[in-house]
């Protein structure tokens, strides 16, 4: 039946959703919890539907010619299962942010005044090929009061149908309505027009994906949207910066895990060490199959000093390129202000680093590049919501209404003003 949806069937969809709010932002947070500990048991210990849906997205995937980073992206095995039922695990012991009194106010007139948080309300989202999201967008607006609607890719349609299924479960288990979760599982692009059109029904649209489909989203959504996730991610490694330190970051923030969008793209080096820390850097990423496109002077040292490394000459393309794969562009600049302005010009504002032993120009690199997450001597990886103590987020906002930065339970709610009087009137 799932795969009937259509504009009658999608409306009715988001009715329910709405309808599934109302009980599920009443609903206690004992209740919330509950659903989200028996869906963390089923994904670490009950997931062999779900592993056996995975491998068939992936072997279609692969078949089909899907490029090995957008693979990654699609793969679940229990490493990774065990490690999201561990998310929900944070996720569960996090505050309950619901009913949070923000402040309060005692006016002249004996007016009380309370200003309460609340859930946002009808949460869609559209993303690409990773079905973690599904879980991730599922547990925090659980948790938060929230319900959602969500359309992942064709990619990974068995997959997410799988944990969908799980997740209905437990919210059964829980006592709560399985609509407050729900999944367009027909494939049909112009569903995903019809959903943009849905003002009435939803409160806030989430895209996580590439570029194209984050701009389709924004451009014709007729809802409020929260975009981002696009990390054109960028080091800069000062002249006076630890060089092993910087080595060590870069590797990491390259490395660890390149097909992310925290994953690092671009290098900025200091003219001043760039002919002592390039050779080295280069030998340390090559062991890990890194590409380098260089600019010209980077270029130069590289040739000079490493003859036998397959380097390429970086194109205009390369600045401000999100790679997500084993590439990184390198430039030589003369200043950190210079680096500053290379980011101002070519950064998406998600997550920029410097790597320094210097307090005025790490001040000035904290204050100035205007992004999301600035970081001083560390990774770039660490962008995340459960890196951050959120236990998870449904996205990571680069712009700055609303939210900014990886998005958790507070992010996903509102607040309210709830005035208590003795029969004051306006005079």
């Amino acid at each position: 039946m799932a795969d009937l949806v259509d504009k009658t069937n999608l409306i009715h969809m988001a009715e329910e959703s709405r309808s599934a709010f109302r009980i599920l932002s009443n609903s206690s947070n004992e209740a919330r919890n509950l659903a989200l500990e028996c869906l963390s048991d089923s994904l670490a210990n009950n997931n062999a539907a779900i592993l056996e849906a995975n491998k068939e997205d992936y072997g279609i995937a692969k078949a089909n010619g899907m490029p090995e980073s957008m693979l990654d992206r699609l793969l679940l095995d229990q490493g990774r299962l065990q490690a999201i039922a561990k998310d929900l695990s944070n996720i569960i012991h996090l505050d309950d942010p619901i009913g949070e009194t923000i402040e309060t106010r005692r006016m002249d007139n004996g007016l009380s005044l309370e200003k309460r948080r609340v859930p946002l309300g009808v949460i869609a989202s559209i993303y690409e090929s990773r079905p973690n999201v599904t879980v991730d967008i599922s547990a925090l607006c659980v948790k938060s009061g929230n319900t959602c609607l969500m359309r992942g890719g064709s990619e990974s349609i068995n997959s997410n149908l799988a944990l969908v299924d799980t997740i209905h479960s437990s919210l059964l288990e829980a006592g709560l309505p399985t609509s407050a979760v729900q999944y367009i599982a027909n494939p049909d692009r112009a569903l995903v027009t019809e959903l943009l059109s849905l003002k009435k029904h939803i409160d806030l649209l989430i895209p996580r994906g590439g570029e194209s489909l984050i701009r389709f989203v924004s451009d014709n959504a007729s809802m409020p949207v929260v975009t981002g996730g696009i990390g054109v991610c960028h080091t800069y490694v000062d002249t006076s910066a630890d060089l092993d330190m910087a080595r060590a970051i870069i590797v990491n923030a390259k490395v660890q895990r390149p097909t992310v969008c925290n994953a690092l793209d671009t290098i900025l080096v200091h003219a001043n060490v760039a002919s002592v820390l390039l050779p080295l850097l280069a030998k340390d990423l090559s062991k890990h199959q890194v590409e380098l496109h260089c600019d010209q002077s980077s270029m130069d040292i590289l040739n000079t000093n490493t003859p036998d490394m397959v380097l390429k000459e970086a194109l205009q393309e390369d600045w401000g390129k999100e790679f997500l794969s084993l590439v990184a562009a390198v430039k030589i600049v003369d200043s950190v202000e210079s680096a500053i302005d290379h980011i101002a010009t070519y950064g998406s504002g998600h997550s920029d680093a410097i790597v320094t032993e210097d307090a005025e120009s790490a001040a000035r690199f904290l204050n100035e590049v205007d992004s999301c997450a600035v970081y001083l001597n560390a990774s770039t990886r660490f962008t995340d919501g459960a890196e951050f103590g959120m236990g998870a987020e449904v996205g990571i906002s680069t712009q700055k209404f609303h939210a900014r930065g990886p998005m958790g339970l507070r992010e996903l709610t509102s607040y309210k003003w709830l005035i208590r009087g003795t029969g004051q009137i306006r005079g």
